[in-house]
């Protein structure tokens, strides 16, 4: 039975560690961290872009994969259901179709009517239990044809957002979607330090949490950060094992090309990046 986010995060928050949000693309991506998650007695957070939502074919078939899943592999771990940058309408369509958790993306907007929208979505979304992320300051990178520079975000916004009783805030410090350049700066510290005084008890969200480097993912949930976003690794881990499959033509292989061969590679290696993720993050065996 999927979960609203709010209090395996209150948990994380209080304890010190952090719940991963792993996007899912597929069965395959579902099934894997969903399998790791209870292997490790980690509660965990499924994102799903509004894009990726339309490639699986709908919400309403996202929600049925996912809770047929939960049934099926006998998955005991707190499971959300979130909709990951999300706008307005999206966030009204995953509420309908069954999503445990949301998360409007508000941060283009000005700040007054990022408030008022996001005012708005609480508002429907508590009434159903479900938990909400709003975000201010844009996350560097480009996530299905959103755009953002990295913008710092400003402390007060952050309060005011935080104050809406939003469960969780994305609070752009430097982090970015996809690879990180060569030339990046890193996080910044001192914006997490004055946002978290700004939002005291608030559950903060770290986007682009592929290529980050572990003491920096350490200090920021020292500081607050109690749940991350992983999509990219787990691509480039499922892209690198298929690679590695068709190039030693093992597809041509008996009957290597089966879908269930053929993705199998793929499906193992994402396990493997998501415990090693859990492993980081410390949630392994909070469920």
């Amino acid at each position: 039975m999927l979960v609203s986010a709010k209090e395996m995060l209150k948990k994380a928050k209080k304890e010190r560690y952090a719940v991963g949000q792993f996007n899912i693309n597929n069965l395959e991506w579902t099934k894997a961290i969903l399998l790791t998650a209870e292997e490790n007695k980690s509660p965990v957070i499924l994102g799903v872009s509004e894009g990726a939502g339309k490639y699986m074919g709908g919400y309403n078939t996202v929600v049925g994969m996912v809770n047929g899943l939960i049934r099926d592999l006998n998955i005991t771990v707190p499971v959300a259901l979130h909709l990951d940058h999300g706008s307005y309408e999206g966030v009204l369509k995953v509420i309908e179709a069954g999503f445990s958790s949301v998360m409007f993306d508000g941060s283009h907007y000005p700040i007054e009517e990022n408030i008022e929208k996001t005012k708005e979505i609480i508002r429907i979304a508590s009434e159903k239990g479900i938990s909400v992320e709003a975000e201010v300051g844009s996350i560097g990178g480009e996530e299905d044809g959103v755009v953002g520079a990295g913008e710092l975000a400003d402390p007060s916004e952050c309060k005011a957002i935080a104050e809406l009783g939003v469960t969780m805030l994305a609070a752009g410090i430097g982090n970015i979607h996809g690879k990180y350049p060569a030339n990046w700066k890193g996080l910044s510290f001192e914006t997490l330090e004055a946002i978290k005084d700004a939002t005291g008890d608030m559950p903060l969200v770290l986007h682009g949490g592929t290529g980050i480097p572990e003491d920096m993912i350490k200090r920021a949930i020292s500081l607050g950060v109690a749940k991350i976003n992983v999509n990219t690794e787990c691509q480039l881990a499922f892209a690198a094992a298929t690679r590695k499959y068709i190039e030693s033509e093992k597809d041509l292989e008996g009957k290597g090309f089966d879908p269930r061969k053929l993705l199998a590679p793929g499906f193992e290696a994402i396990k493997a990046t998501v415990k090693e993720k859990m492993e980081l993050f410390g949630s392994i065996n909070k469920a």
